[in-house]
């Protein structure tokens, strides 16, 4: 039986490689996207110890913001240290050397164009310059020696094309400052960058004054151990010389947190990955259950022949499957190979997205491999067991009588489909307007699966009045009618091959609604919420946050034109122990520029030590006006702030709202993020906008916009991330694509005999085709039309669980859904020519002799 089931496989050698892409183009994915992550992760950590290889012991302040349960909530920004705490480091005894350190994320170069030069996730350093070391390496020039002077690393100066003499435009805390540059420097192992950072080093006391706020401050204190001193012993010594003020930590022990940071981003990357990885392979079970079912019904004759030699059902069983694993294992072998190159893109595109040089080579993780192979097994065999459950019960008397296999009635169908979907669409139901908590996630994805996996299967139900139906519109020919009549004669093979291109049309789609709703929610809320005509503000990237000085804010509201202005500060912060956003700014403008409503107490201009909340917060929380709070933002020591007015929450307005003299001395960035301009009635806007703009001029990092511009710039935001969700879901429909060609490929070996009549009936073989054509298109758009109302149905259920947080408007893009039609239309044309030439091949006298 082994050997007639291997010859039986070896025989039909295009079936095999038929059923098995699905699984390669599955496992590729998984496979890539566990390739790429490991090896970025790897590489990183790899630099991290590199870079810290030669620090035995680090000493900063407390990380005030972020500590405990909410610190992977929160960028990690430690308090500066005294100056006087090095001379105490240095006296602990096992200290070699302790030296004082400037490194902060936040020194931002201009470019030739007077704009920031960006960086898509790398850190934009400012440091001391400490001269050559084992890891910093002098190129050109020298190092800074004055308040006027700087050096960049060689990654920063062929960015923006600078060379030693050049004036460059720097931000920092302070406004621009422009400095001579007299030094480019690069790092051990010829690097010009350290994973794509820039780097600009200043003089100590001006890297003190411009990226700390004052001089006599360091961002830490490196320590190098005596000789037989450990670096854990050390650690210990220094921290009960200082006291439980002060964060001690090992060499290691800072480079297994900054690795903590990457690894926390490749995590989600990984998983937002592996989640289209298990929709392509979700869409492959359908193509491969489809095939062993059409491999099976073909081998009808062949199985009831095994049957009367005395083969048993487990026999039958077996052999089906041991054909599922040969395709799983022959597929999982050149999907993981496969894997290997996508890894390699993926990296490829990750660099040019963030502009970081990813460290180290690709190098295959063992987890890949097994994953790949469990995967791409499981999945081939589970896709096979029915189709060879069905097999076996292939009666020995079929071998004496043609391989046609009759009918079964569909209403089991029903009921079997039903239950997935009742039960799919209550999880999605409890996960979307339920409280599950960390449950929430996987009983969405279940119910979603779940879903789908019922749907498909009560397609069959319909597939045969929808197809004739859809197939009206070509049945003006005969071969148009006969393709529209193949479409329809076996509604569970129709249904089955509509399926997998249904969950991809279906995804787009429901992608689609929540994009438009979003993009229309926000145009809703700036409107409702925000009565200024004019935003200043500018784009976040990473921990420095674009700042301008909020004086320019008291020079417009003198303007006649103007109504109303106010300059609005951001931050990260804790408030009780909670992570939060917050804001600060002058609380009476902010009723007039965002539309307040006081619930509570009074909306005011804020004094030092008072703070205002949205209704939302106060009802989370359980807080009166009067209340006290403790709020600990990333400068300075907690402070208690006093509740003095309660407002109804807007979505434009962060969070709570802090004095502005708190503001400037406990902010990370003590100055505007943000401004907001109310234009009186019947003034001209535009002039407010030039001459916001001419104030502005020398800034390099926010742009002055008007209501629209505003919001269409974060329109543009959200169509580029849709964009990205498109090409990845495009893996999805290239399976159900193949699994059109598929089907009909297998389906014409299946007619071989039906086809030969009809070219001996006088058929020709453009009208074979055009009748394989329209077959083709029929599935396609019976999937397609499907997908679109699934997905609106799905979208629209996300969009109105979302109501009350940020989508409030429920938009549904029908216009931009039906053109996705187009591109199914298309699908089912380029599906069939392949399918389409072969029928059209059939040599008459070998067909009609078939058999």
């Amino acid at each position: 039986m082994l050997r007639a089931t291997l010859k039986s496989l070896l025989g039909r050698k295009v079936r095999l490689v038929l059923s098995g892409l699905a699984v390669v183009l599955g496992v590729m994915a998984v496979s890539g996207a566990l390739i790429v992550t490991d090896t970025v992760g790897e590489g990183f950590d790899s630099l991290f110890r590199t870079v810290n290889a030669d620090l035995d012991v680090q000493v900063t302040g407390p990380q005030r913001v972020g500590t405990g349960d909410q610190r992977d909530q929160a960028e990690p920004f430690y308090e500066p240290v005294a100056d006087s705490a090095v001379s105490r480091v240095a006296a602990v005894p096992g200290v070699a050397e302790a030296t004082g350190i400037v490194l902060v994320d936040g020194a931002r170069a201009i470019g030739a164009d007077g704009k920031v030069i960006t960086s898509n996730g790398p850190p934009r350093l400012g440091a001391s310059w400490r001269g050559d070391d084992k890891l910093i390496e002098l190129r050109q020039g020298r190092g800074p020696r004055s308040a006027d002077e700087v050096a960049i690393n060689a990654g920063l100066a062929e960015k923006g094309n600078f060379k030693v003499g050049d004036r460059i435009g720097v931000v920092t805390l302070e406004p621009k400052r422009t400095f001579t540059l007299v030094g480019i420097f690069g790092y051990s192992g010829n690097r010009d960058s350290l994973g794509g950072e820039t780097r600009i080093a200043f003089d100590p006391t001006t890297a003190q004054q411009l990226l700390l706020g004052k001089t006599q401050l360091y961002s830490a204190i490196d320590v190098t151990a005596a000789s037989g001193v450990s670096p854990t012993q050390l650690r210990d010594d220094i921290k009960a010389a200082l006291g439980a003020e002060y964060t001690v930590r090992t060499g290691q022990e800072v480079a297994d947190a900054q690795a903590a940071q990457t690894s926390q981003f490749l995590g989600f990357l990984r998983n937002f990955l592996l989640g289209f990885a298990v929709v392509t392979l979700f869409v492959g079970m359908f193509l491969i259950l489809n095939t062993f079912s059409i491999l099976v019904a073909q081998r009808t004759q062949e199985l009831g022949l095994f049957r009367a030699l005395g083969a048993s059902r487990g026999q039958v069983v077996r052999s089906v499957l041991i054909e599922a694993f040969v395709v799983g294992l022959i597929a999982s072998t050149l999907g993981l190979v496969a894997g290997v190159g996508v890894a390699a893109l993926l990296r490829q595109v990750l660099q040019a997205q963030t502009g970081a040089q990813l460290p180290g080579g690709l190098t295959v993780p063992p987890s890949a491999i097994v994953v790949s192979y469990v995967v791409g097994l499981v999945v081939t065999m589970l896709a096979a067991l029915a189709p060879a459950v069905r097999a076996s019960r292939t009666p020995p008397i079929a071998a004496m009588r043609d391989a046609a296999t009759t009918e079964r009635p569909l209403g089991r169908r029903a009921v079997l489909g039903a239950v997935p979907t009742l039960l799919g669409a209550s999880l999605v139901g409890m996960a979307l307007f339920g409280s599950l908590g960390d449950a929430t996630m996987p009983a969405l994805l279940v119910g979603v699966l779940l879903s789908f996996v019922g749907v498909a299967v009560l397609m069959a139900l319909i597939a045969r009045p929808v197809s004739s139906a859809l197939g009206r519109a070509f049945s003006w020919s005969v071969p148009g009618d006969l393709g529209r009549r193949n479409s329809a004669r076996n509604p569970r093979r129709t249904a089955i091959t509509a399926a997998a291109l249904m969950i991809g049309v279906a995804l787009v789609s429901g992608v689609s609604v929540l994009a438009s709703s979003l993009k229309s929610s926000m145009q809703q809320l700036v409107q409702q919420d925000l009565a200024a005509q004019i935003v200043i503000a500018g784009e976040f990237q990473g921990q420095s946050t674009p700042t301008y000085d909020p004086k320019v804010i008291d020079t417009i509201r003198q303007m006649p034109e103007v109504q109303q202005a106010v300059a609005v500060y951001a931050d990260a912060a804790e408030i009780d122990g909670t992570f939060t956003e917050v804001a600060a700014g002058d609380v009476g403008a902010m009723v007039q520029i965002f539309k307040l409503e006081r619930t509570a107490g009074e909306l005011r201009t804020l004094r030092q030590g008072e703070i205002a909340i949205g209704d939302d917060f106060a009802k989370d929380r359980k807080l009166a006006v009067g209340n006290t709070v403790q709020v600990t933002t990333p400068r300075g020591e907690p402070a208690t702030l006093t509740v003095v007015g309660v407002y109804k929450a807007v979505n434009i307005l962060p969070g709570p709202v802090m004095s502005v003299p708190d503001a400037e001395a406990r902010f990370r960035w003590p100055k505007a993020a943000f401004g907001y301009v109310a234009v009186k009635d019947g003034a001209d806007t535009n002039v407010v906008l030039a001459r916001a703009t001419a104030l502005l001029k020398d800034n390099p990092e926010v742009a002055v916009q008007d209501q629209s511009s505003f919001v269409k710039q974060r329109e543009d935001q959200v169509d580029s991330f849709v964009a990205f969700l498109y090409m990845l879901l495009g893996l999805a429909l290239i399976v159900a694509v193949m699994g059109i060609v598929n089907t009909l490929a297998l389906s014409i070996l299946e007619r071989t005999r039906e086809l030969g009549l009809l070219r001996a009936l006088g058929m020709s073989r453009p009208q074979v085709r055009r009748m394989i054509t329209v077959e083709s298109i029929v599935i396609s758009l019976f999937g397609g039309l499907l997908g679109l109302l699934v997905g609106a149905g799905l979208g629209a259920a996300v969009a109105r669980a979302l109501s009350d947080e940020f989508i409030p408007v429920l938009s549904i893009p029908w216009q931009r859904m039906l053109i996705f039609l187009i591109p199914t239309l298309v699908a089912g044309l380029l599906a069939a020519i392949i399918p389409a030439i072969r029928a059209a091949r059939t040599d008459v006298l070998q067909a009609i002799a078939y058999e």
